[in-house]
């Protein structure tokens, strides 16, 4: 929220809710915010807390949205409208005594190890519902996300700032692309054989904007200095993400993962790899580093060598989420738009074939891109050596639990 005074905008810290509550605590009126006398007694439920049921009379521990915790009361159902809040509650009750081995029909009274599993996950659902809004509030692209964890409580990760781009880490630059292809229609019409063509490549989509190139072959994209629009079938990466995406907690010990909500038709761009730009120096660093945490977030840009290295734990995008496969949905290309650096590419996520609408996307942490000709050689996503120097061998090995039947059994 922001108060305007003689042209001047000031930001407020408090959300628009906590400047409600904070007008009804202190009985004052402000019609900005729709607070008046008619309603300030209105109430509205936060969460709820405990259950117990008397003679078929059903009551709950409401916790109050503004008001501390101490500040609970017991109501009977039949006071309380919030039936979203309601539901919600009975199903994480449902599913923490079927966890417990109970039964999964509530108890008269709840035990207060019960009472309190229940006031943290909803305590956690708010979290990352709040953590679900600032996703999308930073994202840039159309496909929305969605935060889901029906595992564990965990909550949203501390140290994560989601970007929709790169971000050049110290010393490194990117240079803007000089010139831009003069056709009319790239794909039917190609000027001199469009921006593809002018780096000796081929034209890398369809008209349906499904990449048509084998694995290892670079994608030059049309730029800003292009003359044709938005709509050219030479822009499909840079567009961003367009399907809607759920981060969600899984239920095998992988940590975060993500899955489509939307069909993804085969050869179709589904995401970027996005995080911070550091020199292969500082990368073996940070390697180091994050293989004793077991971490695995360093990609290698070794398209021609091996310069530089993309770094998505504190910086990135849905990606950062992304688990490893041995058998993977999506394939790793080098894409090049607005910077030509063959150091630096950006690396682009397409659909290895049909993936159906709830099922994770995957991709192989320690991929072996088989020789087309030279050019695809120069390519190995290489993930999770990143900055890592010495023999595999001598690191210590992470099991892979990705469950398919090509396993490997570790990563690397």
């Amino acid at each position: 929220m922001a108060e305007n005074l003689k042209g001047c905008s000031v930001c407020c810290k408090s959300s628009w809710n906590q400047l409600q509550d904070l007008c009804r605590l202190a009985k004052l009126s402000c019609p900005a915010l729709g607070i008046s006398k008619r309603n300030f007694y209105d109430f509205e439920v936060e969460y709820l807390c405990d259950y117990k049921k008397i003679r078929e009379q059903e009551y709950y521990l409401v916790k109050w949205r503004g008001y501390p915790e101490s500040e609970s009361t017991w109501e009977p159902r039949q006071n309380l409208k919030c039936v979203r809040i309601l539901k919600q509650f009975h199903k994480d009750l449902e599913r923490e005594l079927l966890r417990r081995h109970h039964r999964s029909k509530p108890p008269r009274h709840l035990d207060p190890s019960l009472a309190n599993y229940l006031v943290q996950k909803a305590k956690q659902r708010r979290a990352l519902r709040r953590w679900e809004q600032e996703l999308n509030a930073k994202r840039n692209h159309l496909g929305r996300i969605t935060v889901e964890n029906e595992v564990d409580l965990d909550g949203p990760p501390r140290a994560f700032v989601y970007i929709n781009e790169y971000r050049v880490g110290e010393g490194i630059t990117l240079n803007q692309v000089a010139v831009g292809c003069e056709c009319q229609d790239c794909l039917w019409a190609p000027v001199g054989g469009c921006c593809p063509g002018a780096s000796l490549h081929k034209f890398a989509y369809n008209d349906q904007g499904q990449v048509r190139l084998r694995a290892g072959l670079p994608i030059y994209e049309c730029n800003s200095r292009c003359s044709c629009g938005y709509d050219c079938p030479n822009r499909v990466v840079q567009k961003g993400i367009r399907y809607d995406l759920c981060i969600f907690r899984t239920d095998d010990g992988r940590g975060w993962g993500v899955r489509t909500l939307e069909k993804i038709r085969k050869n179709s761009f589904v995401m970027e790899y996005v995080g911070e730009i550091i020199t292969s120096e500082e990368a073996e660093r940070r390697g180091q580093i994050y293989d004793r945490q077991g971490a695995t977030y360093l990609f290698d840009l070794d398209y021609v060598e091996d310069v530089y290295t993309v770094d998505a734990a504190y910086y990135g995008n849905i990606s950062h989420f992304v688990n490893h496969s041995c058998d993977p949905n999506l394939q790793v290309y080098n894409v090049f738009i607005d910077n030509l650096d063959e150091r630096l590419p950006r690396i682009a996520f397409f659909a290895t074939r049909t993936i159906r609408a709830g099922e994770e996307l995957t991709f192989d942490y320690n991929m072996q891109v088989d020789p087309v000709d030279m050019e695809s050689t120069r390519m190995d996503s290489n993930f999770g050596l990143a900055g890592l120097p010495g023999s595999p061998k001598k690191r210590v090995r992470i099991e892979c639990k990705c469950g398919t039947e090509s396993c490997r059994k570790y990563l690397f």
